[in-house]
This record gives structure tokens, C-alpha cells and sequence, in this order.
């Protein structure tokens, strides 16, 4: 059972009792990430996550790693596009260490310039290892380009450019306007109680003031077409997308269920398919990538520059199959029950529950329990399934991003209409 508190500066206090695990896992969430930036500040809100952790005025950064590890704890942080975590899970006798140390942090960092131009060659660092990494900077690519110009679409970590710029004075300033305790959360599960856990909060951050309000702007408009990344490589690394559907649309569900069909798994369709008859690619898959009014269904795989025709036009035979047909009865079943296990699987652990219950409240404004859920992704019937896909499995609607060595040696014209370089 999860409770919830409000404190009078409008922060929220969430928590869920695990009394039978050793451990404990509390998170500091602010409802801000790179959707929440300017083009000009891309990138400031991860710059951030990093600077929380190189010192304040009662600890350096060493001290403040030197007593995490000395309890066996773990002390991390992370940037989505809609929030930022910082958070802590040691045993449940440490709670209080941890506590003051995330409320230490996250109050009393002092952002020297010294630190700031130190972890500004770790952020470009960052930015480096994600291009010198094809499957995971296709992704940032397919992004960039599926939504232009929209925040949605801007690479979490930011740019080059945009890294090198930032100083003291645009830190503090995006601190003020983003991290008001209307946007903050504290979330933590494991072996602890909500009063106490409240008690600890009221006293660190219940001085706290002001507010940031939770305007987004409007939602991104999808932009078709083939985008190609120039780069020598011996696979070609390609991601292809379609409109999907937000966080909290009523078809989720069978959202889950459609993509975990066409490529969640070693059972999947792609993976079937692409992988285990034809030995196309070493990896494929599906997923949804949703936000809090946009979304889209992404499929990936990592292929030579001479199977991505024959990979692409697999994937989508397979979309107008599922379109056409729905699931199979079996096949209906086998995700159902697959996609059930592996959330009450990933349940297990204080740092699980305790993101389930953050993202809950920033999505929904209250929780659901893992019951509920399975219970919707049971109701879910293949007409439904066959209604989504006809709304999202839409070939003219796609768009894709190639990175590699593609040049003279694939047809990009894949939709219809010329490549562009990216």
C-alpha cells in the first residue's frame, strides 16, 4: 500500500512498506528534465544532475562518496525528459544517513566554477561516448529529427555547443525557475514507515518555497522521412518509429501488449522472424517511447548494410499482419503473461518500487497498483489490439534513422521519398 503526504509548500511525501526486505531506497524527483529546456539550454538539466554531486558546504565531493560506500550504499542520480532523480538505497538502518545526505545535496550544493569547468569535460566526455556508440546515439538521432525542433527531440545529454556555454550564473538561474517544491517529489519504498519518513522530510525540506507552475508548451508534430548518419561501421543501425500514444492514454495497455508482440522478447515476432530464421540481425526490438502528451513505437535492430532492405520490409510485413490480423489466441496469452511477469518481477527491489510509485504520482497524480494493472492488461481483448494497430501501424506515418556506412550501398528510399543526411 502506498501512502502520501502533502507538505504545506505543496512537496510531496510518497512511501511503500516493504518490511520483509533489508533495504531502503529514497528518491529526491523533480518534475524536470531536457522537454523543460530552451534549444539554447539543452542539455542544463543532466550538466545539473552531475554538479549535485561535487560538494557542499559541509562535505566535498570525496566525502560525500566516502560515506555512501562506507554503509554499502549506493548514492546515483538520472535525467529523463520529463524529471530528474537523485537517490540513495542502503540498508534500513542507514536511512537517516541517506536522507541527510540527498537533503545536503540537494540544498546546500555550492556549483563552483572550478567544479562546473571539471565536470564539463565529463559531460562532453558523455556526449562523445553516446555518438561513439551506434545503437544507442541512432536513438538520439531518430529523436532529433522525428521531432524537430521540439524539446521531446532533444538529446538528454545536450550538445557540444550547448555544454561548452553554460556557467555558474545560467545554473543557479534554471535551478530557481525549475526546482520548486511544487514540482518535487520524494518517493521511497523498503523496510521503513511513512511517519517517519515525513518527519524527516518536514525537516529538511519544509522551509522550502515557491512555485514553477507545469506549463509544457504544446505537443511535437511528427516529421516523416528517412534520416541517414554517414559513419563508418560494419553494421547498419536503424531505428524506425511511428506515432505512438502518451503516458496515460486510456490504450495503453494494449499498447504494451502490441509492442511486446512485434519485438519484446526471444518469442517475438521480430525477433522470430529476423533473428532466429533468417539470422538478419543480432538485435532486435520494439518499444514505446511515451511522454505526457506524445508518443511513439520505435522498433530497432543492428544489421548488415545488405540485409537492411530485406529487415525493414520484414518489419513492416509484420506490422500489416498484426494490423490485418491482431494476435494469434496463444500468442495473446504468452504476452499477457509475459508482460505481467516481468513487471511483478521487477518489483522485487526497494529501488523498483520506489520509481514505480514517483512515476505514478508525476503521470497520474495517484498510484496503481500492480493488481490493477494486471487486471487491465488481462481485460484487453485482440479487437483492441487490431483497433490500436489500425491507428498506429500506418507505413505512410513512419519515419526512420540509419546510422552507418549506407552510401551507395542501400536504397534509402524506403518510404517513398529521398534520404536525408542527419
Amino acid at each position: 500500500m502506498v501512502s502520501r503526504s502533502v507538505l504545506p509548500n505543496g512537496l510531496r511525501v510518497l512511501s511503500e512498506a516493504m518490511p520483509a526486505v533489508p533495504s531502503a531506497t529514497i528518491g529526491i524527483w523533480v518534475e524536470n528534465g531536457s522537454r523543460y529546456e530552451t534549444e539554447q539550454q539543452n542539455g542544463i538539466s543532466h550538466f545539473l544532475e552531475h554538479l549535485f554531486f561535487k560538494g557542499t558546504d559541509r562535505r566535498t565531493a570525496a566525502a560525500i562518496a566516502e560515506e555512501i560506500d562506507a554503509v554499502g550504499g549506493v548514492l546515483n542520480a538520472f535525467t529523463g525528459k520529463e524529471y530528474t532523480c537523485y537517490y540513495a538505497k542502503v540498508l534500513a538502518e542507514h536511512l537517516p544517513l541517506a536522507v541527510d545526505l540527498l537533503a545536503d545535496i540537494f540544498r546546500n550544493s555550492r556549483f563552483d566554477p572550478v567544479e562546473i569547468d571539471r565536470e564539463r569535460a565529463v559531460v562532453l566526455q558523455e556526449i562523445s561516448q553516446i555518438e561513439d556508440t551506434p545503437d544507442d546515439f541512432v536513438h538520439d538521432l531518430f529523436n532529433l529529427r522525428y521531432w524537430p525542433g521540439h524539446p521531446l527531440g532533444f538529446p538528454i545529454c545536450g550538445r557540444v555547443e550547448t555544454v561548452q556555454k553554460f556557467g555558474q550564473a545560467e545554473m543557479l538561474a534554471f535551478l530557481a525557475e525549475r526546482y520548486q517544491p511544487d514540482r518535487i517529489i520524494i518517493a521511497a519504498a523498503g523496510n521503513l514507515t511513512h511517519e517517519t519518513l515525513v518527519d524527516w522530510v518536514e525537516h529538511e525540506f519544509g522551509t522550502l518555497a515557491g512555485t514553477t507552475g507545469s506549463d509544457i508548451g504544446p505537443a511535437p508534430v511528427p516529421a516523416r522521412g528517412v534520416f541517414v548518419h554517414e559513419k563508418s561501421l560494419e553494421q547498419v543501425h536503424i531505428c524506425l518509429g511511428m506515432p505512438g500514444i502518451p503516458q496515460t492514454a486510456p490504450e495503453r495497455y494494449a499498447g504494451y501488449l502490441l509492442s511486446t508482440a512485434l519485438g519484446g522478447g526471444m518469442s517475438s515476432r521480430l525477433f522470430q522472424e529476423i533473428r532466429e530464421k533468417r539470422g538478419r540481425a543480432y538485435s532486435v526490438y520494439s518499444f514505446l517511447s511515451s511522454y505526457r502528451d506524445a508518443g511513439y513505437l520505435g522498433i530497432y535492430a543492428g544489421t548488415s548494410a545488405e540485409w537492411v532492405e530485406e529487415v525493414v520490409d520484414i518489419i513492416r510485413r509484420e506490422v500489416r499482419a498484426v494490423v490485418a490480423e491482431g494476435l494469434r489466441p496463444a500468442e495473446l496469452a504468452r504476452v499477457k503473461n509475459q508482460l505481467k511477469g516481468n513487471m511483478l518481477l521487477g518489483l522485487e527491489s526497494s529501488d523498483s518500487r520506489m520509481n514505480r510509485i514517483a512515476k505514478n504520482e508525476i503521470y497520474f497524480g495517484y498510484d496503481i497498483a500492480p493488481a490493477e494493472v494486471a487486471s487491465r492488461i488481462d481485460a484487453i481483448a485482440n479487437d483492441e489490439i487490431i483497433a490500436l494497430g489500425e491507428h498506429l501501424l500506418q507505413p505512410e506515418r513512419m519515419a526512420m534513422a540509419l546510422v552507418g556506412n549506407v552510401e551507395g550501398r542501400v536504397d534509402t528510399r524506403l518510404f517513398g521519398h529521398e534520404a536525408t543526411s542527419a
